[in-house]
């Protein structure tokens, strides 16, 4: 297949790591529908000047199957058969920028950021597979985090839970969908300055940034350029793969 066909599907597209990644499949040729709850964010977002009816923004909430199958309708209907996924949509609630300890979390919101950050994801894989196993290619990207290797330090512990998750989750899928020409990979980045990281104390960004060798924090960017290898052909052979993408803050 080639990279002028293919379209993309990125949930939580509109901003933070989302847009950059939006941005980056754009760049390399790829059409993209963006799938945002963030209704702002999506009035907001202006696409290339050179990627002029290439990319397509739905409001979308991953955790509601049947809003996956309209973006993936929407998607179809606009580029053709989707054939590149990055499950990039999460949140990590916090009260006045600190995280929910465990024993003061109400049930509603550990359920919520499960169905988001896990389902969503899982719905995603699931409808995705049948036309890409039909095109005999495809690319799905997770889009974890540093959390997952060392426990939720900043956020709470419904998302260290779901990012670690998704790590498993990746690996299995990558199990299940080889034989059919699809890759499923995750990427974990360290501390990336997006709103969501801006939500927290200077102070707390800061004292990250120290913790790491190469002397500063991460930019969406940076996990948008591992993302991009991750969906092209030159990565083929990666399956099953988790990306630290975090400056050196977590070696393994």
């Amino acid at each position: 297949m080639s990279a002028a066909r293919r379209c993309a599907v990125v949930t939580g597209g509109a901003r933070g790591i989302g847009e950059a990644i939006t941005r980056n499949l754009l760049a390399r040729g790829t059409d993209v529908v963006v799938a945002d709850l963030d209704e702002a964010a999506i009035a907001d977002f202006r696409p290339p000047a050179d990627a002029a009816g290439r990319v397509t923004l739905v409001t979308a909430d991953v955790a509601e199957e049947g809003d996956w199958h309209r973006v993936l309708d929407v998607a179809r209907s606009a580029y053709g058969p989707v054939t590149v996924l990055v499950n990039n949509a999460a949140i990590s609630p916090k009260r006045d920028g600190q995280r929910t300890p465990s024993s003061e979390m109400p049930l509603d919101e550990w359920n919520r950021v499960l169905a988001v950050n896990l389902t969503g994801a899982f719905l995603g894989a699931k409808l995705v597979h049948p036309g890409m196993k039909a095109a005999g290619w495809g690319r799905i990207v997770n889009i974890s985090s540093q959390a997952a290797r060392t426990g939720a330090r900043v956020a709470g512990v419904h998302y260290g839970a779901t990012k670690a998750a998704l790590l498993g989750l990746t690996r299995t899928l990558a199990f299940e969908y080889g034989p059919d020409g699809i890759t499923v990979n995750a990427v974990t980045p360290g501390r990336i300055m997006t709103p969501m990281a801006a939500a927290v104390a200077d102070e707390v960004n800061q004292a990250m940034r120290a913790g790491i060798p190469v002397g500063r924090l991460g930019t969406p960017e940076d996990t948008a350029a591992v993302v991009g290898f991750l969906a092209s052909d030159e990565a083929g052979f990666v399956n099953g793969a988790t990306v630290d993408a975090n400056g050196g803050s977590w070696m393994g």
